[in-house]
């Protein structure tokens, strides 16, 4: 729902007002202008501009939307204006089709913990059970004083609660020490669930990778240097807001090159910029503008379309000079998240919206077991659930709304810190920072638990199965021997240790 805006700019006649998105109607005519979110679901009835569609869909890269495309709500035009045609409201959107799969996967996985209650509460009537056979037998005897002597020591030497806190004390102790390696536990169940995960599902936008393009290639050619093509492709993008001219410009600042000045900027959607730096025309495009001067390719675009890459060439007075590979990049601590959870023994699956080559080329870069490409949001749960009837216990790792759904129906759900609050929302395990290696941390952590919770467990059961009959007398007439005061000592020293 925070993907909405506050307001809503409603076309009313010659006017435009400002209303909130909830008062809108199917067929209202909204504007969204340059780097705003659309207000509901719609159809665009004027204007084409670039959308980020990364929030809904999972897609890195920024799609083209025109006159007739629809629209989702949430998503952000990143460079033009629109006015959208209202389509669908309230609960008929497709963000609120995404919250109800959440809903819907957090309520199905509610049965553990009322499990948890019930045992609980078995514990307790285990012990009182246990006083009342002690009274009866011992009165049965003929023994009243014993009856009551022993009844009381029984009650008082019984340590259900040392059952009670063999597992939430560790989960206690284990959470405040995984806040402090950055790593926050919402859900008990969750760090008890993750000692027996096979299967680690990673999201890829946000995750493995950054989420943004970023130079990842230059191709010089005709005498030029990289640095140089850089610098001009640069400068002449300064004045652009589109994601792939600020990674144009982010790199060339990354290697501190000097950018001139442009002037008589312009720019054709689809196509490209163009602006003259220092007396030379500077265009930087992508097919369209070859097309419009009659130039091909360099070679080198076809391996890296191949591998899923955007190409901007870059063309000065006309000519071409070089091209710019550009993608989403890996993250450096995802390499070695994934060959330490292979050390693990743990299955490592990617889902993605992007293209097959997209995501075929992250996953071999990164070593990854399988992929799921393509998956639209409403798809991701059940690639999930897919995995899951394949009897694997599965942990997803996300970061987008789009991710919710999956998060919620995975046996773990863990969110990337940086991510949406819906998909933290959604999660039982939240890694504050955004490297996958804390992944592996996790798992380690509650194995750990595990073991600890075994020896908490063993420790309580033992000591009231020896406790107990001892007070009762089952096993060596001690009952009077056996004062109140001891059992007591007793009982404190079981929940301590």
């Amino acid at each position: 729902a925070a993907l909405l805006p506050d307001e809503a700019e409603k076309v009313d006649g010659e006017n435009v007002i400002t209303v909130a998105p909830a008062e809108l109607q199917v067929g209202d005519v909204v504007i969204v202008r340059p780097g705003a979110s659309v207000p509901a679901d719609g159809k665009i009835i004027d204007g084409s501009a670039s959308m980020d569609e990364s929030m809904v869909t999972g897609e890195s890269q920024a799609v083209r939307r025109d006159t007739g495309d629809h629209v989702v709500a949430g998503t952000v035009a990143t460079d033009s204006g629109l006015r959208v045609e209202v389509t669908a409201i309230g609960q008929d959107t497709a963000l609120a089709g995404i919250q109800k799969l959440v809903t819907d996967a957090q309520a199905s996985s509610s049965r553990a913990q009322r499990l948890a209650d019930a045992a609980a509460g078995w514990l307790f009537w285990f012990a009182l059970a246990s006083a009342v056979i002690t009274a009866v037998v011992w009165s049965v005897l003929g023994l009243p004083d014993a009856a009551v002597v022993r009844t009381v020591t029984v009650l008082v030497i019984a340590c259900p609660h040392a059952l009670g806190l063999a597992i939430p004390l560790v989960v206690s102790i284990a959470t405040e020490r995984a806040a402090r390696g950055g790593v926050l536990i919402k859900d008990r169940i969750a760090l008890e669930s993750m000692r027996t995960v096979d299967a680690v599902l990673f999201d890829k936008t946000g995750t493995l990778t950054k989420g943004e393009p970023t130079i990842t290639g230059i191709k010089a050619i005709d005498g030029h240097t990289e640095n140089e093509v850089l610098a001009l492709a640069a400068a002449a993008e300064s004045d652009s807001e589109h994601p792939l001219a600020r990674a144009v410009v982010g790199a060339a600042r990354a290697r501190d090159l000097t950018m001139s000045t442009a002037t008589d900027f312009s720019s054709s959607p689809a196509v490209g910029v163009r602006a003259t730096v220092g007396g030379t025309v500077v265009e930087v495009g992508g097919p369209y503008l070859l097309d419009q001067h009659g130039r091909d390719e360099l070679p080198v675009a076809d391996q890296w379309r191949d591998e899923g890459a955007i190409i901007l060439h870059v063309l000065a007075d006309g000519r071409v000079i070089g091209a710019l590979r550009l993608a989403d990049e890996i993250r450096p601590e995802s390499r070695a998240a994934v060959d330490a959870l292979h050390d693990a023994g743990a299955l490592v699956v990617m889902i993605t919206g992007d293209a097959k080559a997209v995501a075929d080329t992250v996953a071999a870069d990164l070593g990854i077991d399988r992929v799921f490409a393509g998956v639209r949001p409403e798809d991701k749960a059940a690639k999930v659930a897919e995995l899951q009837s394949e009897g694997k216990k599965v942990a997803m790792v996300g970061d987008g709304v789009n991710d919710a759904p999956a998060l919620a129906q995975a046996d773990v759900g863990i969110a990337i810190g940086a991510g949406t609050d819906v998909a933290i929302g959604s999660a039982g395990v939240i890694l504050a920072s955004s490297d996958p290696r804390a992944v592996l941390s996790v798992i380690e952590l509650s194995r750990a638990s595990y073991r600890k919770m075994k020896q908490n467990l063993w420790w309580a059961a033992g000591y009231n199965l020896a406790a107990v009959p001892l007070a009762a007398g089952v096993l060596t007439p001690i009952g009077f021997v056996l004062p109140m005061s001891v059992g007591a000592i007793l009982m404190s020293a079981s929940t301590v240790v």
